[in-house]
């Protein structure tokens, strides 16, 4: 196949830019626009002046969870617990079942404004009813639900609000809210089976080719599996595993990489803190939540190291971060020579000392170019004389650190071009931008989702870029995105496939 009459931006420094693109099984042939008519017959493919980039990869999804997710209540946006309420109450209930939402943030509610077990009875009655925080980290339950448990709500690294007589409110934080779910509220495989089949439909007419998916403590494996086995995946999957599975991957012998082109085991996943939204990041000045300390970290990252597994942590707050960059300093002579690419997710809050150690120490940013326009409010009010270090994406890619773009799916939505708009412009709605001198560029928003991500799955030789020899992944936009951002996807192909709207195009 070839594709010609178009841009192709092939993200590789040394060809950016070409007029043809000759495809030859699941690969890019050789010869970029030189030597098209070396295949033997070839479709060739019109793009009428259409613009083709590297497949999109999301660096942070939590994609069996997004894509359950889009069934459930949405209640992302609403700016007060009486419009929260009437969704609520407007949502239709099945006979039996639990209802489900997510998507609040109390935070954007006025002043004074908490959900309470109280306020949900009044509009969901006997039924159960558990509403998951925008940011993953809380969870609103009412009384029904909170009968599920039997007063078993206490965890260490858990959060349970009380009220002055010492009673549950309905909110849980923390690993109480993640016990709970794993306890009570787990779907079954069918309903995240079907989920993720129209979620990969949605992914790839959104140019996404790839995921680092964050779902591993929910069995996410076997989901993929069951998908690839059937024909249904249509991306591929760099999957996480609890960092506290270590020692059983050890036992077996498995390491980073197990599996095949489309769905590979590629990473540990830990926990140093909460969040900005639930008032859980772990900061300097020692509030919020500690979920794993540092000494922890570097036991875990020592473990990983022993089975050959890089390690990527959640640190928001700038405590969290800074002890996970002691963690990775401590254990680097026992990781650094296996050259494993270990990760900090979000990276949210930075001290200033700590933001030129990720590319000091080899330590790699995945971050959330969407949150920063999204958080705005809150950061300023939580984090009021600090936001100079908070979602400091241009400094830390300026400082060389190594920074790959993700949406944190279902946090934000899995949209990678919407992600990139807000990199570069810093801002979502009508207001100016916040924190201008932290927009990157739009090359540095392209790279950071396409080559980059590739670069932390081991395939910089191999994706991310539109070479002879590499995977033939990669999306066709309506216009060039340098000249517009806000160009759209046309189609979609993975491995040589098209996996959305295949051509000809109007």
């Amino acid at each position: 196949m070839i594709l010609e009459n178009g841009l192709i931006r092939t993200m590789a420094p040394q060809v950016p830019n070409q007029r043809a693109l000759a495809i030859a099984g699941e690969r890019i042939a050789g010869g970029i626009g030189v030597h098209e008519t070396a295949l033997a017959s070839p479709e060739v493919v019109d793009l009428g002046g259409r613009t083709v980039l590297p497949g999109f990869s999301d660096s942070h999804v939590h994609f069996p969870t997004w894509a359950l997710a889009q069934t459930e209540v949405k209640l992302d946006g609403c700016t007060s617990i009486a419009e929260a309420l009437a969704r609520i109450d407007a949502a239709e209930r099945l006979p039996g079942g639990i209802i489900r939402g997510y998507g609040w943030r109390s935070g954007d509610w006025p002043d004074g404004e908490e959900p309470t077990a109280t306020r949900l009875d009044a509009v969901t009655g006997e039924t159960p009813a558990a509403l998951i925080a925008k940011d993953y980290h809380s969870l609103w339950l009412n009384s029904a639900a909170l009968a599920l448990a039997r007063g078993d709500l206490e965890v260490e690294g858990g959060v349970v609000e009380r009220d002055a007589a010492g009673e549950p409110t309905g909110v849980l934080r923390e690993e109480a809210a993640w016990r709970f779910k794993e306890r009570h509220l787990a779907a079954r495989d069918d309903a995240y089976l079907a989920a993720m089949r129209a979620g990969l439909r949605i992914a790839a007419a959104r140019g996404v080719t790839s995921v680092h998916d964050k779902d591993g403590w929910l069995g996410a494996v076997r989901l993929w599996q069951r998908l690839e086995q059937s024909g249904s995946l249509t991306l591929r999957v760099w999957q996480s595993l609890p960092a506290d599975r270590v020692g059983e991957l050890q036992e077996v012998g498995i390491s980073s990489g197990l599996g095949g082109p489309l769905l590979r085991i590629g990473y540990l996943k830990a926990f140093m803190d909460g969040t900005l939204g639930s008032g859980t990041a772990l900061m300097l000045d020692g509030s919020g939540v500690r979920i794993t300390s540092g000494e922890e970290l570097a036991e875990i990252v020592l473990a990983a190291a022993a089975a050959r597994f890089p390690v990527a942590v959640h640190a928001i707050g700038d405590g969290a971060n800074r002890e996970a960059l002691d963690a990775f300093e401590r254990t680097r002579e026992a990781w650094a020579p296996l050259g494993l690419r270990h990760r900090v997710e979000h990276a949210q809050l930075l001290a200033a000392d700590d933001l030129p150690r990720f590319a000091a120490l080899g330590i790699a940013c995945s971050v959330q170019f969407s949150h920063a326009p999204s958080d705005r409010d809150l950061a300023d009010r939580f984090w009021a004389g600090k936001t100079g270090g908070a979602y400091a994406y241009r400094s830390l890619w300026e400082s060389g650190a190594v920074v790959a773009n993700g949406s944190d799916a279902p946090i934000e939505e899995l949209d990678p071009l919407a992600g990139i708009r807000a990199g570069v412009r810093r801002t979502i709605d009508e207001r100016p931008a916040w924190h201008q001198e932290q927009a990157v560029s739009v090359q540095q928003a392209f790279e950071a989702t396409t080559v980059t991500p590739a670069w932390l799955c081991g395939d910089e030789r191999s994706r991310g870029k539109l070479l002879p020899g590499y995977a033939a992944d990669l999306v066709v936009l309506d216009r060039d995105p340098w000249d517009d951002l806000e160009a759209r996807v046309v189609a979609t192909m993975v491995a040589g496939r098209w996996v959305h709207n295949a051509p000809p195009w109007d």
